[in-house]
């Protein structure tokens, strides 16, 4: 009897040690947290080469370029940025919840248009690419424009299987190359960005050149146009350009050094999900879901303070 009462009262003490002995699930962290946290080789380095600054008189928008999808486009687009191109044209296009759009306001009228020197007047439309090659980071939710979304080389983008064809999506802040009716009508002088919903119905019928990395708030603040399209009959509307130009043809003194967190990282993960269930105090019920374009890439200047 004295053993059985004995071995009934260790049995009753089992919760409490076991209570005792594991320790409390880790509380899941924040994306701040997420950030404080990233390693120096969580982050990348813009390549001068691939970056394009838009000098408007309210200050810099800052553009990553995309070779990895679009490579004809962008080849182009960097023999018009240091040929001056864009130097001295406008923001003639301003669509409210959709684009704004640069280059010559002429383009259309052969007897105005501006030249475009040595850059090709022909490209290949280049709406996707082969998803062989790219290092694809897929979302863990279902996208309602593609089988597969997430981030390849940085940038967000979809695709129809690892054995299929890969494109950038029309997120906010892409940056596009305004086309005419024809798929192969663009050639990348007449460039737009997104600053409304997400169209990601243009997703795979316009070639995607880059997206903004920096100065966004310079784009969307612009003065919507008239109906029914926002381009700018008057010309003393249009929102100057001061220039156009590559980083990799500006002086290191004046370029505009960024560091973006890479999207092929743990830490880039984690970022995700503290976004997909946000665990800040404000936040009562987590989504257990997020959109690819609901999914901002973090950037900060080079050697940044945590927090």
């Amino acid at each position: 009897m004295r053993r059985f009462l004995l071995s009934v009262a260790l049995l009753a003490a089992l919760p409490t040690l076991a209570a005792q002995d594991v320790p409390a699930p880790a509380r899941p962290r924040t994306t701040q947290e997420v950030l404080d946290a990233s390693a120096p080789s969580d982050w990348r380095s813009l390549d001068p080469a691939n970056t394009l600054y838009l000098d408007l008189a309210a200050g810099r928008v800052v553009i990553e370029l995309a070779p990895a999808f679009a490579p004809e486009h962008v080849a182009n687009i960097r023999t018009l940025a240091k040929e001056g191109f864009w130097d001295g044209t406008s923001i003639y296009r301003s669509h409210d919840n959709f684009v704004v759009q640069f280059g010559d306001a002429d383009a259309d009228d052969a007897a105005k248009a501006k030249s475009t020197g040595s850059a090709r007047t022909k490209l290949p439309a280049e709406f996707e690419r082969s998803a062989k090659g790219l290092t694809f980071r897929a979302l863990p939710d279902r996208d309602g424009w593609a089988p597969e979304a997430g981030f390849a080389e940085g940038f967000p983008a979809a695709r129809d299987g690892a054995g299929g064809q890969a494109w950038m999506a029309h997120c906010y802040g892409a940056l596009g190359a305004g086309r005419n009716l024809e798929a192969d009508s663009s050639i990348g002088a007449e460039l737009y960005v997104v600053t409304g919903q997400s169209p990601r119905q243009l997703d795979r019928n316009i070639t995607v050149v880059g997206r903004v990395v920096q100065g966004m708030e310079l784009l969307s603040a612009i003065p919507r146009g008239p109906a029914p399209m926002g381009f700018y009959a008057d010309a003393a509307l249009r929102t100057p350009i001061r220039a156009v130009r590559l980083a990799s043809e500006v002086p290191a003194a004046e370029r505009t050094p960024l560091e973006v967190l890479r999207t092929d990282t743990a830490t880039f993960d984690a970022m995700v999900e503290s976004r997909r269930n946000r665990r800040d105090e404000f936040y009562k019920r987590p989504a257990g879901h997020i959109d690819l374009c609901n999914i901002a890439v973090p950037v900060r200047a080079p050697g940044a303070p945590k927090g």
